[in-house]
């Protein structure tokens, strides 16, 4: 079984990932598990950036594959925001319903009715010898006018998926994973570890 370092210690993205890796002989640890003991810097100004910066340290550190996530919301109507400040959106104190209040009295005081968003998630992957590849997944939906749903995290509750007319956090784990932007990108991985020969 190949063991996976993930460079992060948010358990909603670790069980996501973990949800869409199932299938596959491939063992997730978070970076806390894998030995990590200090955070892990994001020092880059956009999502490519702390993805690789993120996927380089947690290989180095815990000598295992790794995997890093950098993702967010990109709101039309507020130029791109939050993006790569999504976790950090509202200050250190915020909980995500509160993060998903404030964006809406954000987006109530443009007066723009565009509701447009995007979620995207970058995806890199490295060794403790270097950077293997990094890719993307991003899945586009509206602005919801008030938080809606229990599942999920993040902006979940008020990120609409058109097709399905729900928000994220209305949907099922299996249904949002099959649309989502990290969705999208993590079952990329397990043919992108094949070309790298870390196949388990």
């Amino acid at each position: 079984m190949l063991r996976l370092v993930v460079g992060s210690n948010n358990p909603g993205k670790l069980r996501e990932i973990r949800q869409v890796l199932t299938p596959h002989d491939i063992e997730v640890l978070s970076y806390a598990e894998a030995g990590g003991t200090d955070e892990l810097a994001e020092p880059g100004q956009t999502f490519e950036e702390n993805a690789v910066a993120k996927a380089l340290q947690a290989a180095q550190r815990t000598g295992l594959p790794a995997l890093a996530d950098d993702s967010g919301l990109c709101v039309e109507a507020l130029g791109g925001r939050p993006g790569v400040l999504s976790a950090r959106y509202g200050g250190p104190q915020a909980d995500d319903l509160t993060r998903c209040h404030l964006l809406l009295e954000e987006l109530r005081a443009t007066a723009n009715p565009n509701r447009l968003a995007e979620f995207v998630c970058v995806l890199a992957l490295a060794t403790p010898e270097g950077l293997l590849e990094r890719w993307a997944g991003r899945v586009v939906g509206v602005i919801a006018d008030q938080p809606q749903g229990t599942n999920g995290f993040g902006f979940d509750p008020i990120f609409v998926y058109l097709p399905a007319g729900q928000t994220f956090a209305e949907m099922s784990p299996e249904e949002k994973n099959a649309v989502s932007h990290r969705g999208r990108a993590v079952r990329r991985l397990p043919k992108i570890l094949a070309c790298h020969g870390l196949t388990p």
